[in-house]
């Protein structure tokens, strides 16, 4: 992992995000890019200084916005990274990901209102729609306090598909982590069967991983597959959960759209989405 991209609005979990940022980097010694999209009534890349001067408000929001990222740079830099800032105006999420393509980030992780205002509230929707459009692993942090380095992961799959790539990011995560990955399939009422015939998937899919010994695998049979989460959760401790996503078609099958986003989004913890 040699650059991460923390794209910010400021905000509470954002600057949970920010902070979670600093660290991985911190642990993969990679660089860092702090990027905020501001809107503004007017196409501002436009408009020459005399006419900025008619919109003394934006001016101003300006400067409270590359103030912060000025603090945020000053921050990393402090922790011995080497960091960039980039503010940008009105362009949406195809800007974030363009950005992110040409600076060849390895990682994204940004913030989301979560439980108290869905994950569309961010930056316009921006994170739902990097989640399903990155091509890099992004980690949304939501309202639970992030504990780094993590020392639980939850992969959740249904281990029918091959989520081998997938899987190697997380553990390349928890080896540099020293975490502990805990595999989950859940049953729902289309396959419900034992607990012995819904480990055989997963026994299966470990034998690609022969050297994988910090884990432990774990079967729920429930009505969907977040409340198989929820459970689980509430009996296993947790710092981040882990999900696949499918370039052309969004969410993997054990994930349609509304599963997976509705775990990303109801979720007090961080979530990490990788796509295959």
């Amino acid at each position: 992992m040699k650059n991460i991209l923390v794209p910010t609005d400021f905000s509470k979990n954002c600057n949970k995000a920010e902070e979670l940022g600093i660290e991985m980097a911190k642990l993969y010694n990679s660089e860092i890019h702090f990027f905020h999209l501001m809107k503004t009534p007017v196409e501002w890349v436009k408009l020459d200084k005399q006419k900025e001067k008619q919109y003394p408000e934006t001016v101003k929001q300006i400067g409270i916005a590359k103030a912060y990222l000025r603090e945020l740079e000053k921050k990393a830099e402090r922790q011995g990274l080497e960091c960039r800032t980039f503010l940008e105006f009105d362009g949406g999420q195809a800007n974030i990901l363009k950005h992110s393509g040409h600076f060849h980030h390895d990682f994204i992780v940004t913030g989301s209102s979560g439980t108290r205002g869905g994950i569309r509230e961010l930056m316009g929707s921006n994170v739902e729609k990097i989640v399903r459009k990155a091509d890099v692993p992004v980690v949304v942090v939501k309202d639970e306090e992030v504990s780094f380095p993590f020392k639980d992961i939850v992969f959740v799959s249904d281990f029918l598909q091959d989520v081998s790539d997938a899987f190697k990011q997380v553990i390349s995560i928890a080896e540099k982590c020293g975490a502990h990955i805990h595999l989950l399939r859940v049953n729902t009422q289309t396959d419900f069967n034992s607990i012995e015939q819904g480990l055989d998937p997963i026994k299966e899919f470990l034998k690609k991983f022969p050297d994988l010994d910090n884990f432990s695998m774990n079967v729920y049979n429930e009505p969907d597959v977040e409340t198989g989460i929820n459970n689980f959760l509430r009996y296993k401790n947790a710092d981040l959960i882990a999900m696949c996503t499918h370039g052309r078609t969004g969410f993997l099958s054990l994930f349609s759209k509304s599963i997976a986003e509705g775990v990303t989004n109801h979720s007090e913890l961080p979530v990490m989405t990788i796509k295959m």
